[in-house]
Formats: C-alpha cells, sequence, structure tokens
C-alpha cells in the first residue's frame, strides 16, 4: 500500500483489528515507510526551535514509537535521550536503528506513558504524533505523569498544527477516519484508541495548566501562515515551576 517496503493493505487491517499495543508491534518493522512516521521536516523544525531554550542534561521521548523523536533529544541533551513505548516491536526496531554515537547515552523503556515510571528525572520532555492514542479524558492523568517525570524548571515540550479547514479534502478524510475508528471501536475488542482529531488546543492548554504547567506557544515558520496570518504549525513549551521538588 505504501510502496514495496510498507506494509500491505492485509497486513494493516489485521493490525487494525488488534489492540493498540499488538498492532504497532506488527507494524513496527515497515513503520518507518508509511505516512504515520513524523516527517523528518517536522523533527527538524523542532529541533530548531528547542535548541536555545537549552542547555539540557536529560531528555525523554514519550510514546517513542521507532525512535525518530529520541534522535532529536541526542542532538539537544548533553547526558542521556531516553525513549518510552508500551510496544516492545518499535521498540526493537528504535534500539536498531538509534545507537550511541559521539553525544548523550541512548536508553530505551518499555512502559505505559499513563503511568511512568520516573520521578525529577529529566530537563525535558517530547512527543511525536501520539496524542491521538490517548482519549481526552486520558489527558489530565497524562500530562499529570510527565510533569512528575520532569525537574524543576523542566519543559514538555510537542508540535501541533492549525485545525484543517473544512473547505479542504483533508479535513473530511480525517473527519471519515476518526468516524470509522468510532464504528469499529464499537464493534470490536480490544479497542484501537487512534483519532486524529480530538487533541484540540484550548483543551490542551487547559488541560496543561490544571496539571501544574505555564505554557506557551512559538510559531514553527518553516511550515508558513494561513490566511488569517496564524501559524500553520505551533511548538506548545509546557513548563514546570522551579519552585516545584519532585512531582
Amino acid at each position: 500500500m505504501f510502496g514495496p517496503e510498507g506494509p500491505s493493505l492485509r497486513e494493516l487491517a489485521v493490525q487494525a483489528l488488534s489492540s493498540v499495543e499488538h498492532g504497532y508491534d506488527l507494524l513496527a518493522p515497515k513503520f518507518d515507510h508509511t505516512p504515520f512516521r513524523t516527517p523528518g521536516r517536522v523533527l527538524d523544525a523542532v529541533a530548531r526551535a528547542l535548541d536555545p531554550l537549552g542547555p539540557f542534561d536529560d531528555g525523554l521521548d514519550l510514546c517513542c514509537g521507532t525512535g525518530a523523536g529520541v534522535r532529536v533529544l541526542a542532538g539537544l541533551c548533553r547526558r542521556s535521550a531516553v525513549g518510552v513505548d508500551f510496544s516492545a516491536g518499535m521498540l526493537e526496531v528504535a534500539r536498531h536503528r538509534v545507537r550511541p554515537e559521539d553525544g548523550p547515552a541512548i536508553g530505551w523503556v518499555r512502559g505505559d506513558a499513563r503511568a511512568l515510571p520516573f520521578t525529577a528525572a529529566f530537563d525535558l520532555v517530547v512527543s511525536f504524533g501520539a496524542f491521538g492514542h490517548f482519549l481526552p479524558r486520558e489527558l489530565p492523568g497524562l500530562f499529570a505523569q510527565v510533569h512528575s517525570a520532569l525537574r524543576p524548571g523542566g519543559s514538555f515540550a510537542f508540535p501541533l498544527g492549525a485545525p484543517t479547514p473544512a473547505h479542504h479534502p483533508a479535513f473530511w478524510a480525517l473527519l471519515g477516519f476518526d468516524a470509522v475508528m468510532r464504528v469499529r471501536n464499537a464493534l470490536w475488542r480490544p479497542p484501537f484508541v487512534m483519532y486524529y482529531r480530538t487533541f484540540r488546543l484550548g483543551t490542551v492548554l487547559a488541560e496543561l495548566a490544571r496539571a501544574g504547567f505555564t505554557t506557551e506557544l512559538r510559531a514553527l515558520p518553516e511550515f508558513g501562515r494561513r490566511d488569517d496570518g496564524s501559524p500553520r504549525a505551533r511548538l506548545v513549551v509546557a513548563t514546570k515551576s522551579t519552585a516545584e521538588q519532585g512531582g
């Protein structure tokens, strides 16, 4: 479906009828040959935007997949860059594709983002393209976990695109995808949680504030601006107070 190295339509169907964890275990060997992987230009733009905010000692890539975000952290962090994901298959691919060189130590942890095994361990947490796997009601717990994993003064950063306008074909494609997933999850178990239109900026900012973060939005100029002058993509930077100790 995505070229000779990507998954076939049959493989995608099997993955879609699995749990999220098992589906990604199956997809892992071919994940980097699909459009689901975060594009390199997004990773590069985030790296450029974060660089002036450093220096950082230790970084965590939340829901790291095959490790593209850990590569970003390896260029920003002086001591360690860690990826956490609950798919053993994705982590196995990441271990082979992201190897320590002359930069910080690289680490991989199998774990659930909703129950992170870290407390005040990182200066920077990033995440790329994973938030569709969390229902809106899970955001308070997710953001609380990230807050606990950060040291005082640490930052939680992730890119967020502007909403697709209703006149654009992509709007209807994403709306249709979410509708299909809702029907699938109503009729089939285990559920496969992946929605493109549930992670909304207003809700995200409110939940970050509720978790104790101070948040700023930084335009990613590489992606230009919409007709109304607003950025097509932003970097959300949520910072934990320097006055807080631990979680």
